[in-house]
């Protein structure tokens, strides 16, 4: 069963394929050579690749990435929601509708999507592959990790396997599943894992991080549709898409990114079985300290949160945190332009007692604090 510049968010980014047939007899042969060069002045010269051979190999992939789709194609949906319309001056907006994609992964109704594509929704279906529609509830959402679960009472085709995303490579074969635009459902692309463990800033004061990278063609309505390997498994949640850097006219292609299947198994067990995701919680309100406001205000340090507020009886309360206090440091990672307070406190677990590195009074001390837990999306 069931973790600036400028970004436009997309579903379905490119499926993830692996192992390309062949491989094993590859590094054999190889071996048996490095052998054999051991033993002989001069190796001898490896003959040259038969056509035919390579033909072969390229049909058995383009094989297996035909009975890929096959194999999970089914449980591929169309996400449609219904956001309602504001009241303004001149009356109410009208609804509006965002469409994505999403991935059954349970029989017992539950379906993977993003949150974004979900967000205030005030209802939403699912189009499944054959084109019937239907009626789905929001089960939990985790914004930080941008996934979202739904849950139908209805029968479902099929169930989308997931697999082990730690084991992905760069350079694997993935294919991206979803319904770009909205309109056009269950459009396959096909590329590679193009790097792993990527981290983008949300402009939200955390960064997505671990993301899986792709150059699987995806596009606006691709968010939350699977990415999967050539053994039609879910390696990835396709999530967003650079297009470029927002400071010039450079335009850049090929850069999708993926929310790992393992961390979206884990983020979905949660919902499922408790309505929302636990995270830690510390109990302050926060300004995010640069080097710029460093300078400006003449603080001791270029990185790291100002204390702005303390919640009385909160975790931070409790340790000896204080309004004016900058903390630098939580557990062992230090904040700086690389870990957000955010995501240098979601390495640790609610209950967890942690050591902060604070700046008080032009002095760095040590406090003890035992963290809480926040419900994400109850």
């Amino acid at each position: 069963m069931v973790y600036a510049f400028f970004i436009v968010v997309v579903a379905g980014i490119s499926a993830l394929g692996g192992a390309i047939a062949g491989g094993i007899a590859v590094y054999s042969a190889l071996s048996q050579n490095t052998s054999q060069a051991q033993q002989v002045t001069i190796a001898p010269t490896t003959p040259p690749p038969n056509p035919d051979t390579i033909q072969f190999s390229n049909t058995e992939i383009e094989s297996s990435i035909t009975a890929a789709v096959d194999k999970i194609g089914p449980a591929v949906v169309t996400v449609v929601s219904v956001i309602p319309g504001e009241l303004g001056f001149f009356g109410r907006t009208p609804d509006q509708t965002v469409t994505g994609s999403g991935v059954i992964i349970s029989y017992d109704g539950y379906i993977l999507t993003n949150n974004h594509v979900v967000e205030d929704a005030r209802f939403v279906n699912v189009i499944l592959a054959d084109g019937n529609t239907l009626e789905t509830q929001i089960t939990g959402i985790d914004v930080f990790s941008d996934l979202a679960v739904l849950h139908t009472q209805e029968n479902l085709p099929a169930v989308a396997n997931l697999g082990n995303s730690d084991t992905l490579k760069p350079g694997e074969t993935v294919i991206a599943i979803g319904s770009p635009l909205g309109d056009f459902v269950n459009t396959v692309t096909v590329g590679v894992v193009s790097a792993l463990g990527r981290s983008l800033d949300t402009g939200k004061g955390y960064q997505m991080e671990n993301l899986v990278q792709t150059d699987a063609a995806i596009n606006q309505g691709n968010s939350g549709g699977p990415l999967v390997n050539i053994a039609g498994e879910v390696v990835g949640i396709n999530t967003l898409v650079v297009r470029g850097s927002g400071y010039g006219s450079t335009i850049a292609e090929g850069l999708g990114f993926a929310i790992p299947a393992n961390t979206a198994l884990a983020i979905a067990e949660q919902i499922i079985s408790k309505g929302y995701v636990s995270r830690p919680y510390l109990g302050v309100r926060w300004q995010a300290i640069t080097p710029r406001m460093a300078s400006a205000y003449n603080l001791p340090v270029e990185w790291g949160i100002f204390v702005s507020e303390v919640m009385s009886g909160g975790p931070a309360d409790r340790g000896g945190v204080l309004y004016g206090d900058i903390i630098t440091q939580i557990g062992d990672t230090q904040l700086d332009e690389n870990s957000s307070y955010v995501n240098a406190l979601f390495v640790h677990e609610p209950g967890e007692t942690v050591t902060l590195k604070v700046v008080r009074d032009m002095q760095m001390i040590e406090l003890q604090v035992t963290l809480g837990e926040t419900k994400i999306g109850n």
